[in-house]
């Protein structure tokens, strides 16, 4: 069964208290099976830095991402919460790892932790991290992560990390599970790993992604995984299309045998659109308008 989410589109809504509170709210109640929240901690100037590729920029609202996962525990009860996605590379491994903890704690376990290496260099560079080596270095915050995970006294040594006989209590009471974003072999190569599931943010249904899947599966295969066990998670845009243009891409979507459809109001990149408005009703209205569209194909 495919599972329908929604994120949450701060940069078009805002995040002001009872804005988050309602949306989040109405698309639970909604029959939403998950929510999802963008990460970003600071925004460059485009005006100094005219060559970034990305779609955020320095007046792109964002709050941070796990105060909004510790908020969101507190104000839903069956929806899932999911990162899309954390830059784990700009954050301390122990850190992050403990606000993950906290996070599926506080929400009885419905946090879906998605991964990304990200794409701005001058986020980085604010930071005080290394944007050329982050690909490096999140393969061993993983092993740094998964460890800490077990809840089992660690002790680590590697290039960023030195931990002497140290635990994380408490830990999730199920695994925390584990996606990661990006299109180059080594994301494909940590879902196998380490995942649950793949988040493809800019791809359409066709050749190219079907050649990713490929890529993916045969890297869960070379682990001696069974790929089925790994989940698919793929964001699709309302603005500037129309209800057919999302049939044929849901259909296309299922030919693929994806498992998790993110719908998205205010994203903006290569073929993302938002849809225009800063209104809270009219982001749920158009949400509930692709639902109901494309209701019947999600029945099998």
């Amino acid at each position: 069964m495919i599972r329908l989410g929604v994120s949450y589109p701060q940069s078009a809504i805002g995040g002001a208290p009872q804005t988050l509170h309602d949306f989040a709210t109405a698309v639970e109640a909604d029959g939403f099976d998950h929510l999802a929240l963008y990460d970003h901690v600071l925004g460059a100037d485009r005006a100094t830095w005219p060559d970034l590729t990305g779609p955020w920029r320095a007046d792109d609202e964002f709050d941070d991402v796990f105060v909004l996962l510790g908020y969101l525990a507190a104000v839903t009860s069956t929806i899932e919460l999911t990162t899309q996605v954390l830059v784990l590379p700009q954050r301390q491994t122990a850190v992050a790892t403990r606000q993950a903890a906290t996070a599926a704690q506080l929400s009885h376990d419905r946090v879906r932790l998605g991964i990304g290496v990200g794409w701005n260099p001058v986020e980085y560079q604010a930071l005080g991290t290394d944007f050329t080596n982050r690909g490096r270095r999140v393969d061993e915050q993983l092993e740094v992560m998964t460890r800490l995970l077990t809840g089992d006294v660690v002790t680590y040594s590697g290039r960023w990390h030195e931990l002497d006989h140290v635990a994380l209590n408490p830990v999730p009471a199920r695994p925390l599970p584990l996606w990661f974003g990006g299109t180059v072999t080594q994301a494909f190569e940590r879902v196998a790993k380490h995942g649950d599931g793949w988040i493809t943010l800019y791809d359409r249904p066709g050749e190219v992604v079907e050649r990713r899947l490929n890529r993916l599966r045969a890297c869960v295969e070379g682990q001696g995984r069974d790929p089925a066990t790994i989940g698919v998670d793929v964001w699709l845009s309302m603005g500037d299309t129309t209800p057919a243009a999302w049939r044929a891409e849901v259909e296309g979507w299922l030919k693929h045998g994806v498992t998790h459809l993110t719908l998205n109001t205010g994203f903006r990149s290569l073929h993302h659109h938002p849809i225009g408005s800063n209104e809270l009703d009219a982001h749920l209205d158009a949400v509930r308008t692709f639902r109901d569209t494309v209701a019947d194909l999600l029945c099998d």
